[in-house]
């Protein structure tokens, strides 16, 4: 590994002379972190991955009989001294390869001992995530640079219904709602469709003006603006939403969606957007925007249909991976099994929510969210925030140490300082 964490970068004459070596290896020690790594770096390594079951340990024994791979992932959970482990994998591979490490440990020492001691380009901590995976390690694999995120502040998540009806603004809004008043991060949910949106009447929220006005003028969105045109639904939850007249059209400024994102991201932890896809240059330049989008479908044939339409759309430059598919309302009387969905879409749904019609109805009309009842559609949608929100927040005591990291890794540790 080549030291204070420098990449040596490989001339591609040189690495043609030596077709023995592989492109990538990993080695992991459980399933779940296996099944990430594939699906995570699809994108970076589309031929496939070499995976094999096993620790740092296991991996120090095979790469003694066998050719270095250029690039090597390792997996310390459970070491007990996994300095140690890697001083000693260093021994036993050629200097010029790079090594991804991932383990369970969350000290930001131990980051550093890695990273910047052993020279290792990246450390990431379980439970892995897919969105997580592709961002940090697929640019370096691909011998790029990580993609620039602009103005540092919070996330974007869009959430598109493959057609009407399928329970995408009721996802958003509970979405919303998790990180807001469960999570108590500053959070926003932006409703999209400013004629039939339903996000703050599923929230018991206000609707108003300030969106279309935003939209309209963007020389006057600042933080101050948008924090008094959005509605208050908690202390950090606030919902930003219009009821326009439906027989008249908003105009758009391009440009406005860029500012109205800026501005959320640079107010809020959490920007979850109730885009609906059509053809309004609004929805297109929102799910461009995003940092991760969500599909959500119900298990019927015209919604996998459109649900592979709208994967096949082109990712934005802040989009390292595929959307994450929700399969809502699971044994929907009449709908199809989900293996037949799984089939239909050649993949397993990423997040799957029960058909729940008494407890998700009842909230809705009541203006309560489905989220805060125990149950099939609570779970799914604990599972679909920790899929979007991709990295885990430390106390608010490692924000300083994890500032100083932020300029030199770009990594996801050093991402969280921002995290209001």
């Amino acid at each position: 590994m080549p030291p204070e964490g420098v990449a040596v970068a490989v001339p591609a004459d040189i690495e043609n002379e030596r077709p023995n070596r592989p492109p990538l290896l990993a080695f992991v020690v459980d399933a779940e972190s296996e099944a990430v790594l594939r699906e995570g770096l699809t994108e970076a390594v589309p031929q496939g991955i070499d995976i094999r079951r096993g620790s740092v340990r296991a991996a120090i024994a095979a790469l003694q009989r066998m050719a270095t791979p250029r690039t090597l992932v390792v997996d310390v959970s459970g070491e007990e001294q996994p300095l140690s482990a890697l001083s000693d994998l260093s021994n036993v591979v050629e200097p010029d390869v790079r090594v991804l490490v991932i383990g369970d440990r969350e000290d930001l020492n131990f980051y550093r001992q890695v990273t910047r001691g052993l020279g290792a380009l990246e450390y990431l901590y379980k439970p892995l995530l897919r969105d997580m995976v592709a961002r940090h390690f697929g640019p370096l694999i691909l011998h790029r640079a990580a993609p620039s995120e602009g103005v540092h502040g919070g996330r974007v998540v869009t959430v598109t219904g493959a057609r009407g009806g399928v329970g995408a603004s009721t996802i958003a809004a509970n979405l919303a709602w998790h990180f807001g008043v469960e999570a108590r991060r500053h959070s926003v949910l932006l409703d999209a469709d400013l004629h039939r949106g339903s996000c703050a009447m599923t929230l018991g929220a206000k609707t108003g003006s300030g969106l279309r006005t935003v939209l309209e003028a963007p020389q006057r969105i600042d933080e101050l603006f948008v924090e008094r045109a959005a509605q208050p639904v908690a202390e950090r939850l606030h919902v930003l939403a219009g009821e326009e007249r439906l027989s008249e059209q908003p105009a758009y400024v391009p440009e406005a969606s860029v500012r109205l994102v800026d501005a959320l991201r640079r107010r809020y932890n959490f920007v979850v957007i109730d885009v609906p896809f059509s053809g309004q240059q609004l929805h297109r330049d929102l799910l461009m925007l995003a940092h991760q989008r969500v599909l959500v479908m119900d298990p019927t044939l015209a919604s996998i249909r459109d649900t592979l339409r709208l994967l096949a759309l082109p990712n934005g430059p802040l989009q390292p991976r595929r959307a994450v598919v929700v399969l809502n309302r699971l044994n929907l009387p009449g709908g199809l099994s989900r293996r037949h969905v799984e089939e239909g879409l050649k993949m397993k749904p990423d997040v799957v929510l029960p058909d729940l019609p008494k407890v998700v109805g009842h909230a809705t009309s009541m203006g309560r969210p489905a989220a805060a009842v125990r149950g099939g559609f609570r779970s799914g949608l604990l599972h679909l925030a920790r899929e979007v929100a991709f990295v885990r927040l430390l106390d608010s005591g490692d924000a300083e140490g994890v500032a100083a990291l932020r300029p030199r890794t770009g990594s996801a540790l050093a991402r969280l300082a921002w995290w209001r």
